[in-house]
């Protein structure tokens, strides 16, 4: 049996036995772990020898297994182990945000909490570490725009407006803006600012990696009433929003499981054909981030509708033909 499938069962095991207040039988544990009587045997005798304060007692005549009550109380926090458990896989999953004031005030919070931990519970933690491994092949390294996220971070909060210059990528221009941020999002790996720019006077997404300079006015704002930040961020694909449309997308029988298994955007809805293709729905803005999205399938998918989005894919497939006459 892999090591991972062995420490993902005992987490299970301790989680069990601190929720119950009488105790568990060994075919309790089983039971509750759907695995053999000797696993749980196993297990309990690999936890006792790690130093876990698991007791066993007889209760009308079946021996049960508790954890020590004095265990269950040292963790002054409002926290239990699964949950404490879940903060320190957290820490590789924000990988992202390394060297940012996010990650390192995360960081920090959990130092001080690992440092309450019996030392029976870091080291199980520990080993749980080396079994599963989260990781992201791909990501921003945001350590130098660390000034930025903490002043963009603090004008949200004070609810300042910010004058910032930004590098255009398609235009390779630089304009100087003057924006109220209304709101950090991290998307796909991306750090964005959500926020309406007065020169274009509209809300606006920014990336955080193409702010050039960045200052705090004296001058505050209020977010209208009338904007749903919720609502106006559910229609991207990715960051960048637009006006939300119904786009329908057939995907042939080789990649359909690969769409399926994924939910792309919330409002998705996919159909099964009788030839073992899908078509995907979606209602979402029309923008690059899509198109780049539907290119990187190929040939394997189709665009039904909308007309503009066919065009696009169109227009960019005849050009990379073009390049490889």
């Amino acid at each position: 049996m892999p090591r991972g499938d062995q420490l993902e069962r005992q987490w299970k095991l301790i989680q069990a036995l601190i929720a119950t207040s009488r105790g568990k039988t060994a075919q309790e544990l089983a039971d509750d772990l759907d695995c053999n009587l000797r696993n749980v045997y196993r297990d309990l005798e690999v936890l006792q020898t790690a130093g876990f304060p698991l007791c066993s007692e007889k209760i009308d005549a079946k021996k049960v297994w508790t954890v020590i009550d004095t265990y269950k109380s040292s963790i002054p926090l409002p926290l239990d182990l699964p949950e404490l458990m879940a903060l320190y896989f957290s820490l590789d999953m924000l990988r992202a945000m390394h060297d940012t004031a996010f990650y390192d005030s995360f960081e920090s919070l959990f130092q001080k909490i690992k440092a309450t931990l019996p030392p029976e519970s870091t080291q199980f933690l520990q080993n749980l570490q080396k079994a599963i491994y989260v990781d992201q092949k791909q990501y921003r390294n945001y350590g130098k725009l660390k000034n930025i996220i903490t002043e963009i971070n603090d004008a949200v909060m004070r609810r300042a407006s910010i004058d910032i210059i930004y590098f255009a990528l398609k235009r390779k221009s630089r304009t100087k803006r003057r924006v109220d941020p209304y709101r950090i999002w991290f998307v796909n790996g991306t750090f964005y600012l959500v926020g309406h720019c007065h020169l274009r006077s509209e809300v606006r997404t920014f990336a955080l990696d193409r702010i050039r300079n960045l200052e705090i006015t004296s001058k505050t704002f209020s977010i209208p009433d009338d904007l749903n930040l919720d609502d106006f961020m559910s229609g991207s694909f990715g960051a960048y929003c637009g006006v939300p449309e119904k786009v329908a997308i057939s995907f042939s029988p080789e990649i359909s499981g690969y769409i399926e298994e994924k939910v792309w955007h919330e409002s998705q809805k996919i159909h099964s054909q009788p030839d073992g293709s899908i078509i995907f729905e979606a209602t979402v803005a029309v923008n690059e981030e899509l198109e780049n999205w539907v290119l990187s399938w190929g040939a394997k998918a189709l665009v039904l509708e909308p007309e503009e989005l066919k065009t696009r894919i169109r227009a960019e497939a005849e050009k990379m033909a073009g390049r490889y006459t």
